[in-house]
């Protein structure tokens, strides 16, 4: 499993940025999808997740602010990120779960700048 992920960059405090990740190869079920980041000096951390289902986990520090998504047909997960802060200033890394094994994206720096 393959998974590429784009949209990262500059924003701007109380901006917004788009992040995509699309999942290729061997694939008959991802569950979940996800999103992790890591600042430096700090340890990797969920941001937000989607199962299958539906349903979706978010950090509290990025509740009501980032919302995650999924195109099951093109099994591609995306997070529109609003009301950016500079302490979401970090490398995101996509996460996706085939049958219990975890795959990695590389991953996309994530820098809130004004």
């Amino acid at each position: 499993v393959q998974l590429q992920a784009s949209g990262g960059g500059l924003g701007q405090p109380g901006g917004s940025l788009r992040l995509s990740c699309a999942a290729s190869g061997s694939i008959f079920s991802i569950d979940p999808m996800g999103w992790y980041r890591q600042a430096p000096g700090k340890q990797r951390e969920l941001v937000a997740v989607v199962r299958g289902d539906g349903t979706t986990n978010y950090a509290d520090s990025v509740k009501g602010r980032f919302t995650i998504s999924r195109d099951n047909t093109e099994n591609t997960v995306y997070l529109q990120m609003n009301s950016l802060k500079p302490e979401d200033t970090a490398v995101y890394y996509c996460n996706a779960v085939v049958y219990g094994v975890a795959f990695w994206g590389k991953g996309t720096q994530v820098t809130v700048s004004s």
